[in-house]
Parts: C-alpha cells; sequence; structure tokens
C-alpha cells in the first residue's frame, strides 16, 4: 500500500469515473486501475462496484476512502511542516474571491504578497460566495475571501475588515442634493441591484428592506454581474445603486462626485477569510491575512 494508491481512489470516489479520475492524476486509466485492483487485493475487499455507472464505492469502499482522505491530510501536514523549517514561505496557495471585491482588493495587496513571497505559487478563482463554499468543502480551494459571517459548521472564518456601504447617484437624482442618506431615503422604485447569486444583492436587499414582491423594480430588467454594470446603468437610465467602500475608492473624480454616504452609524459588510476547519497552510494562511492588512489599513 502506497500513498498514491490513497490518492487514486480519492480521486475515483470525486470523479465517479476511471478515465477522468486518470486525466486528474495524470496517468493513464490501465496504470490506475491496476493500482486500484493491487490495493484491493492487499486488502482483501473491492473498494468500487464497477457494474454500476457512474462508478461507486462499496459500503466498505466508503470507510476506506474515508480514511485515506485522513491519512492524506495528515501527509500533507507532514510535508508543509518541513516547508517551513527554513523560514521560507512556500507552497501552493488557491484562493476563491467574490466578484464585489476582486477587482478592488486583489490590486491592493497582490504585487506586494508576490514581490515578497516568490516562492508561493498562487492561483486565484473568481467566484460567488455559494461556489466559494462548494470548492472549499471539495477541498478545491484552500482560502476563501468573501464577505462574513456565514456561520457553517464545517468552516472557519477570520474577520479581516469592514468596509462602509456608499450610495452612487444619477446627475439626475434628488438624492444627490444631500451630503448623508438614511437607509430609509432610498427609493427601491429607482434602485439597481446586481443579479441573483451575488451576496451583495442580498445585504443591499436587507438594508433597505426590499420584500421579494417589490423584485421587479423598474420597466427595463438588467441583470447586473458587476459593480461596473451597476455604475454604468444609473449613468445611462438615472437611479442609484449601492456599493461598497473599496469600490468607492476606485472610482475616478468625476464618479466621485456622484457618491453619497450614509449618515453614522453607516451601514457596512464584513470582509473575512473562509477556510475548512482542517485547513493546515497556517503559515500561508498568516502571510496572506498579513499582507490584506497591510493593504487596506490606510484606506478603510
Amino acid at each position: 500500500m502506497n500513498l498514491q494508491q490513497l490518492e487514486y481512489i480519492v480521486a475515483v470516489d470525486a470523479c465517479r469515473h476511471f478515465v477522468k479520475a486518470a486525466d486528474k492524476c495524470c496517468i493513464t486509466q490501465a496504470t490506475l486501475s491496476m493500482m486500484i485492483k493491487k490495493l484491493e487485493e492487499e486488502l482483501g475487499v473491492l473498494v468500487f462496484d464497477r457494474s454500476k455507472q457512474p462508478v461507486v464505492p462499496t459500503e466498505i469502499g466508503k470507510a476506506i476512502i474515508e480514511q485515506a482522505k485522513v491519512v492524506l491530510k495528515e501527509t500533507a501536514l507532514l510535508r508543509q511542516m518541513a516547508q517551513e523549517v527554513d523560514n521560507e514561505t512556500r507552497g501552493e496557495l488557491r484562493l476563491g474571491i467574490i466578484p464585489t471585491l476582486a477587482p478592488y482588493l486583489l490590486p491592493l495587496f497582490l504585487p506586494q504578497f508576490l514581490k515578497k513571497h516568490p516562492s508561493v505559487k498562487l492561483k486565484i478563482v473568481e467566484a460567488n460566495t455559494a461556489n466559494i463554499i462548494e470548492q472549499l468543502e471539495k477541498e478545491a480551494l484552500d482560502i476563501g475571501i468573501l464577505a462574513t459571517p456565514l456561520g457553517i459548521a464545517s468552516m472557519k472564518e477570520t474577520v479581516l475588515f469592514r468596509e462602509n456601504f456608499r450610495v452612487f447617484v444619477s446627475n439626475k437624482e434628488k438624492l444627490l442634493n444631500k451630503q448623508y442618506l438614511l437607509p430609509q431615503e432610498i427609493d427601491v422604485q429607482r434602485l439597481w441591484l446586481l443579479a441573483e447569486g451575488h451576496c451583495l444583492r442580498e445585504q443591499v436587499i436587507n438594508l433597505c428592506e426590499l420584500q421579494k414582491q417589490q423584485a421587479n423594480l423598474h420597466h427595463l430588467e438588467y441583470e447586473a454581474g458587476s459593480i461596473e454594470s451597476l455604475l454604468k446603468i444609473v449613468e445611462m437610465n438615472e437611479g442609484i445603486t449601492i456599493i461598497p467602500e473599496l469600490a468607492a475608492l476606485a472610482l475616478d473624480d468625476t464618479r466621485q462626485k456622484q457618491l453619497r454616504s450614509f449618515q453614522s452609524p453607516a451601514p457596512m459588510r464584513e470582509i473575512g477569510l473562509l477556510t475548512h476547519k482542517h485547513f493546515i497552510k497556517k503559515r500561508l494562511f498568516e502571510v496572506l491575512k498579513e499582507e490584506i492588512l497591510l493593504a487596506v489599513a490606510q484606506l478603510i
């Protein structure tokens, strides 16, 4: 029995297909099948029921695969410990970040992070909250950067910072004459929102106490996929939208004049790091957290 065999049965369990699992492991299907067969012969049990499509683990196979995952996690932890002996930060870090944060936060910390830690390989995926959680559960991602709190039992949250919400107002709106706004002053009939699936949409709905039956707010239906799209739709069709502070700070001088703040205490959102409770890349986590906090300390 060896670690490769354990990796192969975990891959087949995830893919439920021998050819796809072989591709994932960068080996031939024949080699993968042979290695798994040898493991089954050594253990004296069948790990997979090959008579079914997609292939499924047997009852004993399920237990073996779960234990294999534990062994592989512990092995990864040993490797991580060995890498940290020389105090050099290295390894691979797979990040997921929500779209309403990525264009504004990444440019703030990414250049310095890469400069300070040249031995770290970063893989970054922009995705909505639900997808990031799903990928963390599957261990396809290491860390999620998103709006918290989420309260997921299998996950650990670490708060990074909080950013206020700002109001972007069309030049033709009366609200532009006011310096500070209250949430109840927002006319929901004039409000543009992101499409379903964005956590920022839900936060704004909660902020303005919108009801689900009020979803059709405009004669024009436009499901914006980004904050930039929201800004343009306000400029073209009047109305208002609500954006986070980091997005507001990135606006040019012309758009800055169309920004208004909420009266204190201003509504805000919390941004944090989300990891699986069995996350082992502690050093990489700490340097990432440090660089993000340094980058935003002077801004919000």
